[in-house]
């Protein structure tokens, strides 16, 4: 019968097997945990072990995966209609007047007339909640990928130190790369929380053709995009940042304790 000190000393055995720390640290990497310190911190290891342990599973920590694709913007015309809220009503009467001209055998104010203005309406409407879901999420991708970028240039600027000539320069360039990603961190916070707060649906069958149209002109399906979008932004980056200045800390220390050290000897 497995007794719970059994259990321990068999979990104590799997993670000192030969190799388990580092398939953990890789399904850690490959699971999108990319920041070394956080990585080096939740297995109560260094940072060059960290880095060695990634190499031996072939994974090279010097290159992020590029996982954030950027929607295109390009500008949106749908027979007429670019979801700019100030020519909404001209592209309308524009569209309408259009459709006349071209059926000219019947009364704009008939049934076809009638059906045509619902259709024109939809397109419209969903052209234009298109267009502002669409910016929101691209904005909301260009400020994830900046944020990681400002963190990983955290850890380059951090890793520069060993071997700097000129430290103290160094250890500024490292200290101002911190303050970055801090602003980065919150920046894309605020652009997460208006990515998150609009929807995308399809409330009709005129609706659900005019995003087809829409999609067949070669803009994006929202769909995905909308999926990736992180559930919980805020604490997202309360971790993040919590991560950073934890880290931050503690390499300040270290740093002093350099300071010391080169201190001492020049007295001397």
């Amino acid at each position: 019968m497995s007794t719970t000190r059994d259990e321990a000393l068999n979990e104590l055995r799997a993670w000192s097997a030969p190799g388990r720390r580092a398939d953990l640290i890789a399904a850690a990497w490959q699971a999108g945990e990319t920041n070394v310190s956080a990585l080096a911190e939740a297995a109560r290891i260094s940072r060059p072990t960290v880095y060695a342990d990634l190499r031996s599973r072939g994974i090279d920590p010097d290159h992020r995966q590029k996982g954030i694709n950027v929607i295109t913007i390009s500008p949106l015309d749908i027979e007429g209609f670019t979801g700019v809220g100030e020519t909404m009503d001209a592209e309308y009467d524009t569209a309408l007047r259009r459709w006349a001209a071209q059926h000219p055998e019947l009364d704009p104010r008939g049934p076809e007339g009638h059906a045509e203005g619902m259709r024109l309406v939809a397109m419209m409407d969903t052209v234009a909640r298109y267009a502002d879901v669409r910016d929101r999420l691209a904005h909301e991708q260009v400020g994830r990928s900046e944020r990681d970028r400002l963190l990983h240039q955290v850890e380059l600027r951090w890793e520069a130190l060993s071997t700097a000539a000129a430290w103290l320069a160094a250890h500024h360039a490292y200290v101002l790369a911190v303050d970055e990603a801090r602003i980065g961190i919150d920046m894309w916070r605020e652009r997460a929380e208006t990515a998150q707060g609009r929807m995308w649906f399809c409330s009709s069958p005129r609706d659900e053709a005019a995003y087809q149209q829409i999609q067949q002109a070669g803009q994006p399906a929202l769909e995905q995009e909308l999926a990736d979008l992180d559930p919980a932004p805020a604490q997202t980056a309360e971790q993040l940042r919590a991560n950073l200045d934890q880290a931050h800390e503690r390499r300040l220390s270290l740093a002093a304790e350099t300071l010391r050290v080169a201190d001492s000897g020049m007295t001397r």
